[in-house]
């Protein structure tokens, strides 16, 4: 499923036009984007939580080359799925 399919589907679940839909979904991923940026947890009871986790620096390995390169530390983000979730598709 990508954005479009997403949007139809919610614009038919919920009996919102497909520009509502589409402006809903643009406010939860920029709402999601903002509150991870700041560094806080986002969670929905049911579905599951984003979170940031810092990835520290490491050393790597070029396969071609097999150069050792420096890969520098980042943020990364995290979702773990709710209990709700996890149950409905197992």
């Amino acid at each position: 499923m990508n954005k479009a399919d997403l949007i139809d589907s919610i614009s038919d679940g919920a009996g919102i036009t497909k520009a509502d839909a589409k402006k809903a979904l643009d406010a939860f991923i920029d709402t999601t984007t903002k509150t991870l940026k700041k560094g806080d947890r986002l969670s929905l009871v049911g579905f599951g939580s984003f979170s940031i986790s810092k990835r520290s620096a490491r050393t790597g390995r070029n396969p071609q080359t097999g150069k050792e390169i420096q890969i520098p530390a980042k943020n990364v983000v995290k979702f773990k799925a709710g209990a709700e979730l996890s149950d409905s598709v197992n």
